[in-house]
């Protein structure tokens, strides 16, 4: 039961974004180089969010519980806000790195778009995030030991893995709109983005409550992924043309960049 626990959650988890990874970008060494790069900002904002955190508990009363309580909460939203610090940082780089490449390039087009290293970038910082946040509880749930036995909810290893899902997607649609934002300089989109993620993260504090954390989660999920669709240029109609195959052009594998 360990194992189909273990393998069942790794592939709610990870699935869909290996799936896009190995359909959209495995075949592009570029591509792979960026989406390693934008891992690497994620990480390098976490290991300073971390530290801050550390050294705030270090100095503050840990037999005060609301003290505690308060530094959590102020550890999630530093976080956060170094995140898209450093997703704005990253953005900055690309575009001269872009600008390298296309002087480099022997073409007259740059040889991967914005949209491009939007989309490749957030599945990055998405894969980095999905697995910090559930590879302990994946360990966990191989055992020893019976989930829910003194009473706690007997669906948190499936709950964790479906959050995380929607962590990874979220990363990968903010991405796009966050770039979008930057690139035709609508703050605005840019603010939604930060927001939204905020948002998000704070739900987390819901648990063990898992439908009051999940389902707004999800709203927010579709709703940023229909926002970053049109950002991206789609439409109904090669929504349609795309899910009929005959549209190869909309594949992000054939797109053009702009």
């Amino acid at each position: 039961m360990t194992a189909a626990v273990f393998f069942g959650c790794t592939f709610i988890a990870f699935g869909p974004a290996v799936s896009l990874f190995l359909f959209t970008i495995a075949r592009e060494p570029l591509r792979v180089i960026f989406l390693i790069a934008g891992a690497f900002f994620w990480l390098v904002s976490l290991l300073l969010a971390s530290l801050v955190w550390f050294i705030s508990v270090q100095i503050s009363n840990k037999e005060s519980a609301s003290q505690q309580k308060g530094l959590l909460i102020f550890g999630v939203v530093l976080s956060v806000l170094l995140q898209e610090t450093f997703r704005f940082a990253y953005y900055k780089l690309l575009k001269k790195a872009n600008e390298g490449l296309l002087a480099l390039s022997q073409e007259e087009t740059m040889p991967i778009s914005i949209r491009q290293l939007a989309y490749v970038s957030g599945l990055g910082f998405g894969f980095m995030s999905g697995a910090f946040s559930v590879v302990n509880i994946l360990a966990d749930s191989v055992g020893p030991g019976t989930i829910g036995i003194h009473g706690d909810s007997q669906h948190y290893f499936l709950s964790s893995a479906f959050m995380t899902m929607a962590i990874i997607l979220l990363h990968m649609f903010w991405g796009v709109v966050f770039f979008d934002g930057c690139e035709k300089q609508r703050w605005l989109a840019v603010a939604a983005v930060v927001i939204s993620h905020l948002v998000v993260s704070c739900l987390t504090f819901q648990n063990p409550q898992y439908i009051t954390s999940l389902v707004p989660t999800y709203i927010i999920m579709f709703s940023m992924g229909i926002w970053a669709f049109y950002t991206a240029g789609g439409s109904l109609r090669n929504l349609k043309l795309c899910l009929t195959c005959k549209d190869k052009d909309f594949l992000l594998a054939n797109h053009r960049p702009r």
